[in-house]
């Protein structure tokens, strides 16, 4: 992760721009409907977290928060109830793992754990939860892998939406058990989009850089550069 020198640099502000366009875009494109709710998941879930490893933390939340704000302007009521609400926070703790490296990544999924199983029905399909245990492990082996990364980030992201939905939908115990091979499939997907849409960006920046068509040299993570895009 590259952090910026300044919130609003004019670096800042025009990656902003373009990640809320993408975002935008992303928005429209559903995935999955979320069980209880008129609230669906998007490809936005792949690229919305990656605001915040090229341009920080912060100023990538505030990205990630912008889109989703401009996204229910342009919709307003006809997708609005409680879990459009609430579907607008885990996107946000998703960008702020992916960017960040503090204790919050996994705090956070021990807090939303906990929340599940203090709910009654949450307490009857406790094994939902063990989902969460991905982002706490992923925390410490994020370095390693760019996949164990955005596992992490995507199930943080999920383990604050399933943490709040179950006090605020309930649903069933059936229904929370017949979820876990789609949320499987769901967040895996996630995933590895996430991997690869973090690669493209990150090595079209580079043959960009190396170019000198911008100057964003320090935004590059060599780490996942290809040689033969870095030829180029």
């Amino acid at each position: 992760m590259q952090e910026s020198k300044g919130l609003f640099s004019k670096r800042n502000l025009i990656f902003m721009g373009v990640f809320v366009v993408l975002g935008l875009i992303a928005l429209q494109i559903n995935v999955n409907h979320l069980a209880g709710s008129k609230a669906s998941l998007t490809l936005f879930e792949m690229i919305g977290p990656l605001a915040t490893a090229f341009i920080g933390t912060i100023p990538g939340v505030i990205a990630v928060a912008i889109m989703e704000i401009v996204n229910f302007l342009i919709h307003g009521a006809k997708t609005l109830d409680a879990g459009t609400i609430i579907h607008f926070f885990p996107m946000l703790v998703g960008a702020w793992y992916f960017g960040a490296k503090g204790k919050f990544n996994w705090i956070i999924p021990v807090i939303a754990i906990a929340a599940f199983l203090l709910n009654p029905i949450g307490r009857s399909a406790w094994e939902y939860s063990l989902y969460w245990l991905i982002p706490i492990v992923a925390y410490f082996f994020r370095e390693k892998s760019l996949i164990i990364r955005t596992l992490g980030a995507t199930f943080a992201s999920h383990a604050v939406g399933g943490a709040v939905w179950v006090w605020v939908f309930g649903l069933t115990k059936a229904i929370w058990i017949g979820l876990i091979p789609v949320v499987a499939i769901e967040r895996s997907m996630f995933a590895i989009g996430m991997a690869v849409s973090y690669l493209l960006v990150n090595n079209i920046l580079n043959v960009l850089v190396n170019k000198k068509i911008v100057p964003f040299s320090g935004l590059v993570n060599k780490q996942y550069v290809w040689k033969w895009a870095d030829n180029l």
